[in-house]
């Protein structure tokens, strides 16, 4: 060990080998360290990254129904916004989707009315029948509220007492129709009511059509994957989907309430008793 200190010592080539060596050698216990530093905090950065995504739901125009006034509401769910050149105040913003986040701890995709159990109750604000979705789609509707926890009934039911159908439409020619699960397997649904004057193609996008009060609109359902004609008299397609999200790997979900909800249902049944 002497002489290899002396020689390393004395001989520049020897010791710039030496030095470089040591710090690969350094380098990558380092990296190891850090890999593995990083695997045992794994979970409070998903959970850091999901808040940040609710927050930027929250902010994002989708979440607010704009208005081009220059009247401002004085509400706690109204908020100005500016021209970035002019500095003038052209509109108000009235919040209409609250997104928050929630952690999935129990689910299921093989029963014929599946549902999955989340960490948010009461306490946080849910309520039942408030839309799910998750990182990439819809997910389901919140059914029951305990005060720590909530069950979602998943798209993913196709029995009559549980199932429900989603306001939908195609991404590209906008064409309406609803998507329902018919029970075959949790990668894939069926979209029905489409016209058969659409111009479907295989791969389009299947996206929440905003007409229902649970989802805002433009929210991925699914994507085509083939499409027919129940008989030649038939005036509507029947498309099958695949799904946006994976049921098998949920667990991260948001879900959104819907400010403006009970006003707008409200208004639209006091129409209705006057029409009857």
């Amino acid at each position: 060990m002497i002489c290899i200190a002396f020689v390393f010592r004395n001989n520049n080539y020897q010791r710039t080998v030496y030095v470089n060596s040591s710090n690969n050698m350094s380098g990558r216990l380092y990296t190891w360290q850090n890999d593995v530093q990083y695997y045992f905090h794994l979970k409070s950065t998903n959970d850091s990254l999901v808040r940040e995504n609710a927050r930027l739901h929250n902010e994002l125009l989708t979440s607010f129904n704009t208005f081009d006034t220059t009247h401002i509401l004085k509400t706690d769910t109204v908020r100005k916004y500016s021209n970035d050149t002019m500095h003038r105040v052209i509109g108000t913003e009235v919040r209409r989707y609250h997104w928050l986040e929630a952690k999935v701890i129990n689910n299921s995709v093989t029963r014929e009315i599946n549902y999955l159990t989340i960490n948010r109750g009461s306490k946080y604000g849910i309520k039942p029948n408030m839309g799910v979705v998750g990182p990439s789609g819809v997910v389901g509707v919140v059914r029951n509220v305990s005060e720590n926890y909530a069950t979602v009934i998943s798209l993913l039911s196709a029995s009559k007492s549980a199932a429900f159908g989603f306001s939908a439409r195609l991404f590209t020619s906008r064409e309406m129709g609803t998507v329902i699960w018919d029970g075959k397997d949790g990668g894939h649904a069926i979209m029905k009511d489409v016209p058969k004057s659409a111009k479907i193609k295989a791969g389009d996008t299947v996206v929440t059509s905003g007409f229902s009060a649970l989802f805002p609109e433009n929210i991925h359902i699914g994507y085509i994957e083939s499409y027919s004609l129940a008989d030649k008299s038939s005036t509507a397609y029947t498309i099958r989907l695949k799904l946006a999200t994976n049921f098998f790997n949920l667990q991260y979900v948001y879900v959104i309430d819907n400010l403006l909800k009970d006003e707008q249902k409200k208004l639209e049944d006091s129409t209705y008793k006057q029409l009857k």
